[in-house]
């Protein structure tokens, strides 16, 4: 059975990367730790130097209910309340997954 996916392309407003990094990070990582259906949480930015303020999240989750279960977390409504100043636009998109692991 597919693995249920999102993406989350992320605008941050000038001057606010930093702060934004402290936050996606932390929100992921607690989710990663604490949350049995997360299975995978990356935050992306830009390679090139002096790219727009941008932050990309893949995150996978078992199911779409693990997917639920992360927006009604704590840590995920204290991430959202704290970073909604932060960005300027987001782009959310879900998806299914087909996860292939090395043996």
């Amino acid at each position: 059975m597919p693995a249920f996916a999102i993406t989350v392309d992320f605008q941050i407003a000038p001057g606010k990367m930093d702060a934004f990094r402290v936050l996606v990070l932390e929100n992921a990582e607690t989710s990663v730790a604490v949350e049995p259906g997360c299975l995978r949480f990356d935050v992306l930015e830009p390679a090139t130097p002096g790219a727009t303020d941008r932050v990309f999240l893949y995150e996978i989750y078992t199911d779409r209910s693990a997917f639920d279960f992360h927006l009604a977390s704590a840590h995920f409504k204290a991430f959202d309340a704290a970073s909604r100043d932060l960005v300027v636009s987001r782009t959310v998109e879900t998806l299914t997954a087909t996860i292939n692991a090395k043996s």
